[in-house]
């Protein structure tokens, strides 16, 4: 099986040796699958788009700026 190299700050390796239970590969790999899923899933939903990265920038905003309305509505 290939191996990466993760590189992670002092204090990150000093909380993880806190946790030697913790198969930290495992959490790696695990993490790494699952990011590659959800790619796979959008490049599936995208794959046919028109849509320009300028396009989905615009709509990200939108739709970031409307749940921030939501939110604040709520919570006054």
């Amino acid at each position: 099986m290939p191996s990466i190299t993760v590189n992670v700050d002092a204090d990150l390796k000093a909380r993880m040796e806190n946790h030697p239970e913790i198969n930290w590969s495992e959490v790696t790999r695990q993490a790494i699958q699952e990011k590659i899923e959800a790619l796979e899933v959008m490049d599936e939903l995208t794959g046919e788009s028109e849509l320009t990265e300028s396009d989905v920038q615009d709509i990200a905003k939108k739709i970031n700026e409307s749940g921030r309305k939501r939110i604040d509505e709520e919570s006054a």
